[in-house]
């Protein structure tokens, strides 16, 4: 059979493609503490209730990953694998549903979801979900409260109203110690935050993001869930991750902790063996999608 040209061309820089994403990540097993290729921890994390992937927001082999991901456990878990995302905040989730149901425009999804900035990195996942039909939580509390606790304290969400309240985790919220918090004074320099409020607000978004996927969990059994989030907030299977175990200790949970790293060509893996079930490192030489 005498094969189109245009195909072959095709063919070939599929495969080339292919080549190319693979040279720009490894993933290291920190159970076996070996090597691993996306397949075979694909076939880990497939037997997880939820899965989470924490990520550098503008790191672009990252963001495929993501995507590769989401894809491979659609193929094992269908309909039954969902998507919930840190970039969309959970008032928005009526807007989020008709997006996905093709009832508004994509302009309107963008403007009224409050989209990042960056949205053109998670854009190939919305719209994996929405061809395929699967859920996505908006799992994130409103930035407005958000904010409110960074100015004013934890202290200041009892002032809110039953109507805005119903957007945040139960209160009062326990402020997670230990190795989080001195996490956390590291990415500050080392240095404590006047009052720490912003820490306080770190622990509303930990709990927001844990409370909407137990939320979830509840009225739809048997799911699988793909949580997306900055690496913060899962590293070491703190944050988010600890704060979910604490709504539902029966969940079996996986954690990815991807970034790129200048020890790309030859990492020192037991550096970054407490970060996670599975450690991505990318190449730090590609260009930053912002």
């Amino acid at each position: 059979m005498k094969l189109n040209p245009l195909y072959l061309l095709i063919l070939f820089s599929n495969i080339a493609f292919a080549q190319l994403k693979t040279e720009n990540y490894k993933i290291y097993n920190t159970q076996s503490k070996s090597i691993c290729s996306l397949d075979e921890m694909i076939s880990s994390l497939a037997l997880a209730d939820v899965v989470f992937f924490g990520e550098e927001h503008n790191d672009p082999t990252g963001h495929e990953l993501e995507l590769d991901v989401l894809q491979k456990l659609y193929q094992i878990h269908g309909k039954k694998q969902i998507l919930s995302m840190e970039m969309f905040e959970k008032d928005i989730q009526q807007v989020m549903n008709e997006y996905l149901q093709n009832l508004i425009r994509e302009k309107n999804f963008i403007k009224e979801a409050r989209a990042w900035n960056n949205y053109s990195d998670y854009k190939p996942m919305i719209e994996f979900a929405k061809e395929k039909e699967l859920a996505v939580i908006a799992a994130n509390p409103p930035n407005r409260y958000v904010n409110l606790v960074t100015r004013k304290g934890l202290s200041s969400l009892s002032t809110l109203n039953k109507s805005a309240k119903k957007w945040l985790p139960p209160l009062p919220i326990d402020t997670a110690t230990g190795a989080y918090y001195q996490n956390f004074l590291e990415t500050m320099g080392g240095h404590s935050v006047p009052g720490m409020e912003i820490y306080q607000s770190q622990n509303l978004w930990d709990s927001g993001m844990a409370h909407s996927i137990k939320q979830y969990l509840q009225k739809n059994k048997k799911v699988k869930v793909f949580h997306v989030l900055g690496r913060f907030h899962s590293d070491e299977k703190l944050g988010t991750m600890a704060k979910l175990l604490k709504y539902n200790p029966g969940l079996k949970l996986s954690n990815i902790s991807s970034f790129s790293d200048q020890s790309f060509k030859a990492p020192d893996w037991s550096k970054f063996s407490k970060l996670g079930d599975f450690v991505i490192i990318t190449n730090p030489e590609l260009k930053r999608t912002f």
